[in-house]
């Protein structure tokens, strides 16, 4: 999908994430150590009914985030039209003195691989070989060591991920 053709609330919260690194973040949230996290989103919920769509996606990735909540991961899903697929990122994570406590924005921009023929022009920027840039967005919440998210998947639909901290790295 073309970022023309976001919706109003998409721009929204592109604007949100672009200016969180302006925000201070909560006490004690930082600084506190590295830790590798698994995260797996069993669904996503498209904002356009198509019954090509795979709602199911079966996302499951690693991702490092250091004592300074940058991060760097890879995920394996299957896309909305049923390919396999990777993303391979880096990103930051910030807890917004506005937001309640333990409630995160993060940002991760990478590679997306995998949107093939015929399909191919689902994603914006993307090359014949299924090769496209992508910036994901999200909010979550971290309770000990579990965590959940919400990630707008540009004007596509919504992506629900739940994650566990694996390992605390000091």
């Amino acid at each position: 999908m073309a970022a023309d053709n976001m919706i109003p609330t998409g721009r929204a919260l592109a604007l949100l994430f672009a200016l969180t690194p302006c925000f201070p973040a909560h006490a004690g949230e930082q600084g506190n150590g590295g830790r590798l996290v698994f995260h797996l989103a069993p669904a996503v919920y498209h904002y356009r009914h198509d019954p090509r769509h795979n709602n199911y996606p079966w996302l499951m990735g690693l991702e490092y985030e250091s004592r300074n909540n940058w991060l760097g991961g890879a995920a394996y899903f299957r896309n909305s039209f049923d390919q396999p697929s990777n993303y391979l990122y880096l990103g930051k994570r910030w807890f917004p003195d506005f937001l309640p406590e333990n409630v995160y924005v993060k940002v991760t921009g990478g590679i997306l691989l995998g949107y093939k023929e015929p399909y191919e022009n689902k994603v914006p920027l993307n090359n014949r070989k299924g090769i496209a840039p992508g910036v994901l967005p999200a909010i979550g919440y971290q309770f000990k060591r579990a965590s959940i998210q919400l990630v707008p998947l540009g004007a596509a639909g919504l992506m629900l991920t739940l994650g566990v901290d694996l390992l605390k790295l000091d």
